[in-house]
C-alpha cells in the first residue's frame, strides 16, 4: 500500500520499508514519528487530508545535504558576495501505513 504524506512543505510518496530524505524534524536515531498529514492512502484520496489515517516511521539518521555556494555579483560596481548553504535533513524509515 502506499500513501502521499506531506512534511516540511513538500509532498512524498511513500511505502513500508521505505527509506526516505526530508526536511529536518527534531529526535535522534530511533525515535518514532508519526505524520498525520496523509494526503492519500492506496485509492483513497482526502479532502485535504484523510481523516484517521497516519505514517509511522523511526528516525534512522540526522544528516546533512550537499555543500551548496551561493554567489551573487553587481557588475562593474566591484560588488560581490559569497555564501555557503548545506540543508539539514532526516533520514526516516517507514514502517507501517495506518489507514
Amino acid at each position: 500500500m502506499i500513501a502521499v504524506i506531506r512534511t516540511g512543505g513538500k509532498q512524498y510518496t511513500v511505502a513500508a520499508e521505505q527509506e526516505l530524505t526530508v526536511e529536518r524534524i527534531a529526535g535522534s536515531a530511533g525515535d518514532k514519528v508519526e505524520f498525520d498529514d496523509v494526503l492519500m492512502v492506496g485509492e483513497k484520496v482526502g479532502a485535504p487530508t484523510v481523516a484517521g489515517a497516519k505514517v509511522v516511521a523511526s528516525i534512522v539518521k540526522q544528516a546533512r545535504g550537499p555543500h551548496l555556494i551561493v554567489f551573487k555579483k553587481r557588475r562593474r560596481q566591484n560588488s560581490r558576495r559569497k555564501n555557503g548553504h548545506r540543508q539539514d535533513l532526516t533520514v526516516v524509515k517507514i514502517e507501517q501505513i495506518v489507514a
